[in-house]
């Protein structure tokens, strides 16, 4: 699978908001209300493991507790796990009304817990799956990671085009795959978005303007989804989400974010990891600086309510 084929993968985290969007669009009329249960069912992928980064106190989300989400977008192929392209950490406060998400870059050198050495943080899903990558972002971040959501290559441009395209404010005018991309408010189909989001190389900012992008792409599809004037398409979005993900967010609790925390998703705060990329024994990696880990660290566990 080529490198570029992989940058495609990120976009399959939207899949499972979108269907919490739905939820919270008001649609609750019994086909509907339906099949979005069926649907949660069917990705819901409890997993058992001991956190590296425990809670004072077990979430509760009818009190409003905010909460943490780590999305993974995964490219799996027949006889191999693959690797986490994508790792973005999303928190939720409802309080404040907000979310902040962060992404991870996959050439993040640390240590992966649970394997005692030190690579880059994309092979933790390689190594250990799952487990191994919350335990390894717990222990990176030093705050809990609440939930995962997983998600495979496929049904990206699908989910764009089905919420009727999204909304991006760019910032730099590209070009890339002969598609031209002009400063200001645009309006992108599946095929754009993935395009948007995948250009790195002209971006001045490297990967960090890729991630921006992502970022993006994302906020747009939350905003869609959760529109009421999407719904008619709901079945084409819910075969996506089927097809897709994988997560250990039961329906009850989609539903409790839906009633909780829906306001939170109007004001979304896109965070970056600054620091500098180096070879070590010829190999590339992203080097975060730990003071400057130490402020990532404090500000999501301040927006978490556990500093």
């Amino acid at each position: 699978m080529s490198r570029v084929k992989r940058k495609r993968t990120w976009l399959k985290v939207v899949l499972l908001l979108v269907l919490i969007g739905i939820v919270g669009s008001g649609a609750y009329g019994y086909s509907i209300y339906h099949n979005l249960q069926k649907t949660a069912k069917s990705v819901h992928a409890p997993i058992d493991r001991k956190p590296v980064v425990e809670r004072p106190s077990k979430l509760d989300m009818k009190k409003q507790e905010p909460f943490s989400v780590l999305m993974l977008g995964v490219d799996e192929r027949p006889g191999d796990r693959g690797r986490s392209d994508t790792m973005i950490v999303i928190t939720v406060n409802p309080a404040k009304k907000s979310m902040e998400m962060l992404s991870i870059p996959r050439d993040t050198r640390l240590e992966i817990v649970g394997k005692g050495i030190n690579d880059k943080i994309n092979h933790a899903y390689a190594f250990g799956g799952i487990e191994m990558s919350m335990n390894t972002v717990e222990k990176y971040l030093d705050i809990p990671i609440d939930y995962y959501i997983k998600v495979n290559m496929e049904g990206f441009k699908e989910i764009v085009d089905a919420v009727g395209g999204v909304y991006v404010n760019n910032d730099l005018d590209f070009t890339y795959e002969n598609h031209h991309f002009t400063k200001g408010e645009l309006v992108l189909n599946g095929a754009e978005a993935l395009k948007y989001s995948r250009m790195r190389y002209d971006d001045p900012r490297g990967d960090f303007g890729r991630q921006m992008r992502q970022r993006q792409i994302i906020q747009g599809v939350i905003k869609k989804g959760a529109n009421v004037s999407t719904l008619w398409k709901y079945n084409d979005m819910l075969k996506a989400v089927d097809n897709n993900v994988e997560t250990n967010i039961s329906f009850d609790e989609v539903k409790n974010i839906q009633k909780n925390y829906a306001d939170a998703r109007h004001h979304l705060e896109q965070i970056q990891i600054n620091g500098s990329g180096t070879k070590i024994d010829g190999i590339w990696y992203y080097i975060v600086p730990e003071d400057e880990r130490a402020s990532i660290q404090s500000k999501l566990k301040e927006h978490l309510g556990l500093s």
